[in-house]
C-alpha cells in the first residue's frame, strides 16, 4: 500500500475515527485505525467492538493495500506534521508504515490486520431518513440520563422509537428518567424501535454539522448503521427489555408550578456549590417561596429564595444536584412546569413550551 493525502484531510479524518478506537481492549488492533486502500479510493475505519465508524478520504492511490496503525500515535504524528502533503507506504518487509511528510520522516509498526473484525454492512434491512438536526437535538436532550454502569447494559442506551411523524427517545439510570418527543415535518413510512447505546448517539451528535440536513438509519436484528454524508456509523443494539416509562410517570401530581428556566437554574447551580460529597440539595416549598439549600459538613453550606407561585401546606424535598442541573438544562424552554407530590415522591420537571420533554427526577430522603 502507498497513497499520498494532504495533510488537513488526513488530520481531519483521523480525528474523527479515532475517538471510536478501543483503549482499553486485550485485541490490540482494536486500539487501530485501518487504512484501506483500493481502485474506489481510501477509507479509514475503527472499531471497539460496540461501535464501528468509516470515513474516506481523499487521497492519490499509488498502490493499493490495507494496514491497521496504531490511531492515538498515528493522530498525534499527523498533527506535528509540518508538510502540506502527506505520503504513507506499507514496507512489508519490515512491518511497518513509512510516514513521510515534509523533512520529517516517521516509520510506524503495523498493527495485526487479521485481528481487525470486518464491520457491518453499510446498509440495514429496512433504512429511514430523518432530519439530522431534529435527531441529535433530541439525543442532546435525552442522553445523560443513561446509565455509565455497563453491570446494567440495558439502562447504558437510549430507547429510540420512530413511528409515523413522531420521534421519541427514552433514557433512564433508575434514579432520572428523560422522555423527548420530537414531531416530525414528514411521517417516517416504515417506523423503527431500538435500544441503542448512548455512546454512539452521542458520537452521532458530534458527526453532526450545521450543514447536514438528513442522516439515513439503516435497522438490522442486532445493528443500526447511520449514515451522515460520506461517513458511516455503525453499533450493536442492545439487547432486553428496556423499562417501560409510560408505567414510571405519575397520573397526578399535587403541585403544578411554571417557573422561569434561567431563574431556578441559576440559583440551582450556585447552591449546588456547597452540594459535596453526595450531600442533597434541599427545596423547602412554602406559600409564595422557595428556598434552595445545600450543607456539607467540613465544607460550608448555602441558602438562597426565590418567588415561585406555591400555595398550600409547606412541605421540603432533597434531590441530587448533579440531576436536577442535568435535567433544567436538557429543558431547552425558557419556562419549566415542577410537578410534585411529596417529599418520598418523584418529581417532574415538563418544558413549558410543548416541545415534548419530560424528566422524572427521584427524591434523597432528608434527614430531620
Amino acid at each position: 500500500m502507498k497513497i499520498t493525502t494532504t495533510h488537513n484531510d488526513l488530520l481531519e479524518r483521523l480525528q474523527t475515527v479515532a475517538r471510536v478506537a478501543s483503549t482499553r481492549s486485550a485485541i490490540q488492533a482494536l486500539s487501530g485505525v485501518q487504512i484501506s486502500a483500493g481502485p474506489e479510493g481510501v477509507e479509514l475505519r475503527a472499531t471497539d467492538m460496540e461501535i464501528g465508524l468509516r470515513t474516506p478520504l481523499a487521497a492519490e492511490v499509488e498502490r493499493p493495500g490495507e494496514v491497521v496503525l496504531p490511531a492515538r500515535l498515528l493522530l498525534e504524528i499527523v498533527r506535528r506534521l509540518g508538510g502540506a502533503a502527506v505520503e504513507l507506504e506499507l514496507r512489508p518487509e519490515h512491518q511497518d508504515v513509512e510516514i513521510v511528510s515534509g523533512t520529517a520522516r516517521f516509520q510506524v509498526r503495523t498493527l495485526r490486520a487479521e485481528d481487525f473484525p470486518l464491520l457491518p454492512s453499510t446498509d440495514g434491512e429496512h433504512t429511514v431518513a430523518m432530519p439530522a438536526q431534529a435527531f441529535t437535538e433530541t439525543i442532546n436532550r435525552v442522553s445523560r440520563s443513561a446509565s455509565r454502569d455497563e453491570t446494567r447494559p440495558i439502562l447504558t442506551g437510549v430507547l429510540v422509537s420512530v413511528d409515523g411523524p413522531s420521534l421519541r427517545m427514552v433514557a433512564t439510570d433508575s434514579y432520572r428518567l428523560s422522555v423527548k418527543q420530537t414531531q416530525l415535518e414528514t411521517a417516517i413510512a416504515n417506523g423503527f424501535e431500538a435500544n441503542v447505546p448512548a455512546r454512539a448517539l452521542e458520537e452521532l451528535g458530534r458527526l453532526v454539522t450545521t450543514g447536514t440536513e438528513t442522516i439515513t438509519i439503516g435497522v438490522t436484528a442486532n445493528q443500526v448503521i447511520f449514515h451522515i454524508g460520506n461517513v458511516v456509523l455503525s453499533s450493536r443494539l442492545i439487547d432486553g427489555q428496556f423499562p417501560n416509562h409510560s408505567q414510571l410517570i405519575p397520573e397526578a401530581f399535587d403541585h403544578e408550578l411554571t417557573v422561569e428556566t434561567t431563574e431556578i437554574l441559576e440559583v440551582v447551580e450556585r447552591i449546588s456549590l456547597m452540594a459535596q460529597k453526595n450531600a442533597p440539595l434541599r427545596l423547602s416549598f412554602t406559600p409564595g417561596e422557595l428556598r434552595v439549600s445545600a450543607q456539607t459538613p467540613d465544607v460550608g453550606e448555602a441558602s438562597d429564595v426565590l418567588p415561585i407561585p406555591f400555595t398550600g401546606e409547606p412541605f421540603e424535598i432533597g434531590f441530587n444536584a448533579e440531576f436536577l442541573t442535568a435535567g433544567l438544562q436538557s429543558a431547552g424552554s425558557p419556562q419549566v412546569i415542577l410537578k410534585l407530590i411529596s417529599p418520598l415522591r418523584p418529581g417532574l420537571i415538563e418544558s413549558a413550551d410543548g416541545s415534548g420533554f419530560l424528566y422524572l427526577i427521584m427524591p434523597i430522603r432528608l434527614n430531620v
